[in-house]
């Protein structure tokens, strides 16, 4: 009987920790923003099928919440990913799935040649120099990481990001455990200052 209490609270624990986490990264080096010209970034994952994937099915969902109901017609969405194999960009995958799944019918860009998190920001930067509010979607701890990566490439760019829903409690919850150790591996190259929460 111990033994299955035990359990059963460190399950609890580490369920509790994981939307924590997730939480705390979905917050860091977000601005309130300012404005009405809005970007939605979306961050590709490998999808070597023609269509696409669960993870990136999600971020397209993630991406077209997030978009302000007050700014629908003011605001650009751009996919961003290569080629994973021989399919479509991941990019073109996730353009796709928003159009045709979901019906959006807003303003819609394509970054293509991206291969890593690094890349995705570099190339979409000509995109966001007009943008007054920049969001930048995928897994809390991802988007995170690209964040960080905008405001070391373009600190004045960076000073417009604002929040996503990318976090939503009880979302993914038996998961977050696992991604929350996956993102303590991917951010550990983050100084403590990038991980610092926006108030």
């Amino acid at each position: 009987m111990r033994w299955g209490t035990g359990l059963m609270i460190a399950g609890v624990a580490a369920l509790a920790w994981g939307e924590w986490l997730n939480r705390r990264w979905s917050r860091a080096l977000v601005g309130d923003g300012e404005g009405t010209r809005e970007v939605v970034v979306v961050l590709g994952f490998r999808n070597p099928q023609a269509t696409a994937n669960l993870v990136n099915r999600w971020r397209v969902r993630a991406g077209l919440c997030s978009i302000d109901p007050g700014r629908v017609h003011d605001t650009r969405v751009i996919f961003t990913g290569g080629a994973t194999g021989e399919a479509a960009t991941e990019a073109r995958v996730m353009a796709d799935y928003a159009k045709s799944a979901l019906g959006f019918a807003g303003n819609v860009l394509l970054e293509e040649e991206s291969a890593t998190t690094w890349e995705n920001i570099t190339n979409v930067i000509p995109l966001l120099e007009d943008a007054d509010r920049i969001k930048i979607v995928s897994q809390p701890a991802h988007a995170l990481k690209a964040r960080a990566y905008l405001r070391r490439q373009r600190p004045d760019l960076a000073g417009r990001l604002v929040r996503v829903d990318d976090y939503r409690l009880g979302e993914w919850t038996i998961a977050k455990p696992l991604l929350a150790l996956y993102g303590l591996w991917t951010l550990r190259g983050l100084t403590p200052d990038e991980r610092k929460v926006s108030r």
